[in-house]
């Protein structure tokens, strides 16, 4: 019978979502392995639904397996539609608190579920399903693993559920980053072990003898995030039936463990996964070579040996030994140098091609993600220098600086990834539209300008009010003068994610209108037919 392992092993875990929700030591596990129970029973009807007992079809060992892929392109959409709602939401909520709703919608719990949601749903599923379609055509070999993919990208769906309806429950470690609790974090490591399995194993029987360069960046971000969750997450849950469990590390060690797996996770899985999609789509995209395959080598090698050691720049003026603050600004300046090595290539790859921007609104949006990437890689070595940071830390100018790169960098790479991808995996032409994609494109670039200009003024006039003293040393301002001052920088925050949303919208219907088949007649962008022209 097709699926027999697969199904006996969700009856197994429904079954033990069952008796947890009976046993449960507090409430909130209660709640949660009860969602849990129902997400498992829903899905084991629904794979028993698509059983049948003929015998599978053979597989063709030299087809790629795109299934995954084409799972993982709608999940990434989806996601990001997702995740960019609740973060204009969560905007809102700041600028007007009247909408923080007890207790499941207020800030404290939508914060980290926008942030999960945006990161790892959207940026997770498209570095999965990017990182799946790019390993196997670059080594020329079908997905390793057999049904293995699939369990990695239904896995991953699984913790996304779980990890967000236990942030709305106030079920979390209640750290820095408000990670989910220990037997969330269990599930994401066994997935996350299937996909080094899989992504690794396709390395390994690949039919190319050479290993692509965005493999080597991929490969790079599944290891090291597969040991920044390990070590972060380690814990003592209070019970095996209960939601609680202490960090095996306190005080200052916990505080250094939490920014290095913080920061690192923004080296690993915001920069190194995503510049794997760069090196591949870039060169695809613009139907050109990687502009210097040496440059490549060192930007990889000197990108992840310098990022590991630059944690500690978020820990300045704190109880942290100087001396670890002050490797940790030595390494984040020296980044730099790989950071923009790396932008330059993905740039001087169009070396001959930059009439395409004209006329190519993907080429557009990947070009301004890169440009994103240059300008975010030299605000964070900046802002990591101790003069700066004193001013900037713990103020708006940080929200701006992970904004500008989130959205700039990592939302613009993917959307241009997406749309390279989505036509191919269903054999499409080409999109539904294109001026639909130059709509989106604008839609994001002004929604992330406003979002981060916005939010660099509000944080310089933030760290300036509480720093300001008068003659007799007394602060000038109080702690609510300074919060009642951003109202307006919020609402303004509020309207560039509202753009940046509707953008993601247009893009959204744009896909699905691809996938199921339509394409828009349109005129061609920048006004001029493609077609030869007879002489005059």
């Amino acid at each position: 019978m097709r699926y027999g392992t697969e199904i006996a092993l969700l009856v197994l875990f429904t079954f033990l979502a069952l008796l947890g929700a009976a046993f449960a030591a507090d409430e909130p596990f209660r709640q949660h392995m009860t969602i849990l129970f129902f997400v498992l029973a829903v899905s084991t009807v629904v794979l028993l639904r698509n059983t049948n007992f003929a015998p599978a079809a053979p597989v063709d060992p030299d087809a790629y397996m795109d299934g995954p892929v084409r799972y993982g392109a709608i999940a990434t959409v989806f996601w990001g539609v997702v995740g960019f709602l609740i973060g204009v939401v969560v905007a809102l909520q700041l600028a007007y608190p009247d909408l923080n709703i007890e207790p499941w919608f207020n800030f404290g719990r939508m914060r980290p579920l926008h942030t999960s949601a945006v990161i790892f749903a959207f940026g997770g599923n498209a570095l999965i399903a990017t990182s799946m379609y790019v390993v196997q055509r670059t080594s020329r070999a079908r997905l390793f693993g057999g049904n293995l993919p699939w369990f990695v990208f239904w896995g991953y769906q699984l913790f996304i559920v779980m990890a967000a309806t236990g942030y709305l429950l106030g079920i979390s470690q209640s750290r820095e980053y408000a990670e989910p609790e220990w037997y969330v974090d269990i599930w994401l490591t066994i997935v996350w072990v299937a996909y080094l399995v899989v992504f690794l194993g396709t390395i390994i029987k690949r039919k190319e003898p050479h290993i692509y360069v965005a493999n080597w960046f991929y490969l790079s971000f599944i290891v090291t995030i597969a040991m920044l969750h390990v070590v972060n997450n380690l814990a003592m849950p209070v019970s095996i039936v209960g939601s609680h469990s202490y960090s095996l590390f306190s005080g200052v060690q916990d505080a250094l463990t939490q920014w290095w797996y913080g920061h690192n996770a923004v080296g690993f899985f915001l920069t190194a996964g995503f510049l794997g999609m760069m090196y591949y789509f870039v060169p695809k995209q613009a139907n050109r070579p990687v502009y210097s395959y040496r440059l490549s080598i060192i930007h990889f090698w000197a990108l992840i040996f310098l990022y590991i050691w630059a944690g500690p720049h978020h820990l300045h003026y704190t109880a942290l030994p100087d001396w670890a603050q002050t490797l940790g600004m030595v390494f984040s300046i020296m980044l730099w140098m790989p950071s923009w090595g790396g932008m330059i290539n993905g740039l001087m790859t169009l070396s001959g091609a930059w009439d395409k921007i004209r006329t190519d609104p993907i080429i557009r949006m990947m070009v301004t993600a890169i440009a994103f990437y240059g300008m975010a890689t030299f605000e964070g070595p900046m802002m990591s220098v101790k003069a700066v940071n004193s001013l900037s830390h713990y103020t708006d100018w940080t929200i701006g600086h992970v904004h500008s790169g989130a959205l700039g960098w990592n939302g613009l790479i993917t959307f241009a990834a997406m749309y390279y991808m989505v036509p191919k995996l269903w054999g499409r032409e080409r999109l539904y539209s294109l001026r639909m994609v130059t709509w989106h494109f604008w839609l994001a670039t002004l929604g992330i300008v406003v979002y981060a200009a916005v939010m660099w003024v509000a944080g310089i006039q933030q760290g300036l009010m509480w720093r300001e003293y008068d003659d007799h040393g007394f602060l000038v301002y109080s702690f609510a003068e300074t919060v009642a001052a951003m109202h307006p920088y919020y609402v303004m925050r509020a309207l560039g994610g509202a753009m940046f949303l509707a953008g993601a919208l247009v893009m959204a219907y744009n896909i699905t209108m691809t996938i199921l088949g339509y394409q828009r007649e349109e005129e061609p962008i920048g006004g001029r037919s493609t077609a030869l022209q007879p002489a005059e």
